[in-house]
């Protein structure tokens, strides 16, 4: 696959980027967009960053040791 480019980002209007690993001008691309466009990408690479430190954690495992009986419990 080697001299094959990408052409076209597939978004109309968008213009390929030489430099994806550089953070655009928010405002400008957001213009291009039309809306708010920029947050949701945002919120998905977040969402991306909690899921590869989900699978760190492992949540989903048993407790190493019981919590304290009254450690949800409200009012203290």
């Amino acid at each position: 696959m080697a001299g094959v480019l990408k052409k076209t980002t597939g978004l109309a209007g968008l213009a390929m980027c030489d430099t994806p690993h550089e953070r655009p001008d928010v405002k400008k691309l957001e213009d291009q967009l039309q809306g708010g466009q920029i947050e949701v990408i945002l919120q998905a690479e977040k969402e991306l960053s909690l899921a590869r430190k989900l699978l760190q954690w492992k949540p989903w495992e048993p407790l190493v040791e019981k919590p304290p009986a009254k450690q949800w419990k409200w009012p203290i």
